[in-house]
């Protein structure tokens, strides 16, 4: 097993006058993002937007954009005709395929608002040219145990129980809000990403505090002990980006 630790110092870091972007992979410019993948994942952004702002309209492709918020709401458009607000809890799927424009921002306004935090991952469809879609799920219930849940998936072992799928048959999204005290096994995968959004973890001898990540290789079960409390994210993956 390889395991490599990012620090949340260490990330690409992007900001503007209203959007601070964190970035476990450089994605903010002209950067390959295939070159810089690992396993599947090729984007995992960790953004805070202030109140009133966001992204006008614009453009994907080929990408499988998985949002979750952690704090605040996010308001969300897309040219498929979805238009709503996800805030923490709920698990968001939008499927770029052949092309898809939508405009995303911070659901409270200027005066009396609150910041926006959210985390965007990217992964690569199992196919390019797909139809463009949509999905979204509320979690919360199942997160109130503390276990790892999957909240997003394609791989066929949870075809009938992951809240919402991805097209891609080879990665899982796994989410954690850990009480203080609580243990959690991470499952075997030839390639995973741990982040840690809030609170800290101790894994393989190491602490990991808010806005580290974890890059695994071929890594067997991993036990993730948080004494204090942490909200994780985990990507299982089982194949690279071709």
């Amino acid at each position: 097993m390889s395991l490599t630790i990012i620090r949340a110092t260490e990330r690409h870091h992007w900001r503007n006058e209203w959007l601070e972007s964190w970035q476990s992979f450089p994605a903010t410019g002209n950067f390959d993002l295939a070159a810089n993948a690992h396993g599947v994942l090729l984007v995992h952004n960790d953004d805070r937007v202030d109140a009133g702002e966001g992204l006008d309209r614009h453009q994907h492709r080929d990408a499988e954009i998985v949002t979750w918020v952690l704090d605040g709401a996010l308001r969300h458009r897309d040219s498929t005709g979805n238009d709503g607000i996800l805030k923490p809890g709920v698990v968001q799927r939008m499927t770029a395929g052949r092309g898809i424009a939508h405009s995303e921002g911070n659901a409270t306004g200027r005066l009396n608002g609150t910041d926006l935090r959210v985390v965007q991952m990217w992964v690569a469809p199992d196919e390019a040219g797909l139809a463009p879609g949509y999905a979204e799920a509320d979690v919360t219930d199942a997160l109130a145990s503390g276990e790892l849940v999957v909240v997003v998936s394609g791989l066929s072992r949870h075809a009938t129980t992951a809240p919402v799928t991805i097209n891609n048959s080879a990665a899982a999204l796994h989410v954690a809000r850990m009480p203080a005290g609580k243990t959690v096994t991470l499952p075997a995968a030839p390639y995973g990403h741990l982040y840690v959004a809030r609170g800290s973890v101790d894994v393989d001898g190491h602490t990991l505090g808010e806005g580290d990540a974890v890059r695994t290789r071929k890594a067997g079960e991993i036990l993730l002990n948080s004494p204090g409390g942490a909200e994780i994210l985990f990507w299982e993956m089982h194949a690279g980006v071709a």
